[in-house]
């Protein structure tokens, strides 16, 4: 068969093909097999060489001609199939069935214990407050009794930006800011996101603080622990167990870490199987840090010595990952859907 007789075949078979065809998907394999880089079309000019020299254009020029015709030919045929797609769906449609509800998203895990947590500040009086990320030295640091070569500094692992200027390492500075602007009695707590530089399973570079902070007349560390005791039976349940640890923190003496049973094996260390892995068997888990507040920090703000107050600071994933048994805080960064819709608000 010569070449133009070939085109010819080429296009009244492509053309009962296309006919018989019952779907998209065997449509375009005919396509395909028919007008392809390997094609019958690209086959048959493949022989073009064998044409004399002035036969040539009116073969390319046939060529041509037939696959604009089969390619007309096939989104013809497309269109059709496609159309019948559609009204077969319209016809399987009942609109007496209920509608299906869209998932309208839910807050963050983040969001959800910042929001209790603030609740239940405020329920005891206490208002919130909030300042700046990009903080300075001062604010961050100097006003909170860590000048310049305290070792304090270093437990921070600082973003600077410049020399004074940094991301803030915790929400304290907040505290500092408020001071400046009021008189006491106050009572404020402040959550917001701080910065430093860690990375790891327990760590990121991000992550969610609240600080609080109470200052008056005659205040001291039953005060602090009835507060803080008030709060953990208010995330955590009522026969939580509180307990207070000595520990430092270079703007509040004396200091404390405060402790909570575990919820996860009810502050036993085990559960079945063997030993607990959110307490690691101890029965308690760390949940924040507090103190009564240094006298260093009233006199940079200019308070009078007759005053006296209590600070304390929280991680907010910590607090959630304790709450939901999450065992990776990455988990809070990831944006995972999958993660995210378990939590509800209440």
């Amino acid at each position: 068969m010569d070449l133009l007789t070939a085109l010819d075949a080429l296009f009244v078979e492509f053309e009962q093909a296309l006919a018989g065809a019952a779907s998209l998907e065997s449509l375009e394999a005919l396509r395909v097999d028919a007008l392809g880089r390997k094609g019958r079309l690209a086959r048959i000019m493949s022989r073009l060489p064998e044409l004399a020299a002035q036969a040539r254009p009116a073969a390319g020029q046939k060529a041509n001609s037939v696959k604009e015709r089969c390619t007309a030919l096939f989104e013809e045929r497309a269109n059709a199939l496609l159309a019948a797609r559609e009204s077969a769906a319209l016809k399987r449609f009942d609109p007496t069935l209920p509608g299906r509800t869209p998932w309208r998203g839910s807050l963050h895990p983040t969001t959800l214990i910042t929001e209790e947590i603030c609740a239940v500040f405020t329920a005891m009086g206490f208002d919130i407050v909030s300042g700046p990320e990009v903080e300075h030295d001062y604010y961050n640091f100097e006003a909170l009794n860590m000048p310049a070569a305290h070792p304090a500094r270093d437990m921070q692992d600082t973003l600077y930006i410049t020399g004074q200027m940094l991301l803030r390492t915790h929400t304290s500075p907040v505290q500092v800011r408020s001071m400046l602007v009021r008189r006491p009695p106050l009572s404020v707590i402040a959550p917001g996101k701080v910065y430093r530089r860690d990375s790891d399973v327990t760590h990121t570079p991000m992550f969610h603080q609240i600080e609080g902070l109470v200052v008056g007349n005659l205040i001291n560390f039953a005060h602090l622990r009835g507060t803080l005791t008030t709060f953990v039976c208010a995330v955590f349940g009522s026969r939580t167990k509180v307990r207070f640890r000595p520990s430092f923190f270079p703007f509040t003496e004396p200091s404390a870490e405060v402790d909570i049973s575990c919820s996860l094996c009810g502050g036993t260390g085990h559960v079945a199987g063997g030993p607990c892995r959110v307490c690691k068997a101890t029965g308690w888990v760390e949940i924040l840090g507090c103190g009564m507040v240094d006298p260093t920090v009233f006199a940079a703000v200019d308070y009078p010595d007759s005053v006296s107050g209590f600070a304390f600071g929280m991680g907010v994933e910590r607090v959630a990952m304790i709450r939901y048994g999450i065992n990776d805080l990455r988990m809070f960064f990831e944006n995972d859907t999958r993660f995210l819709t378990q939590f509800v608000r209440g």
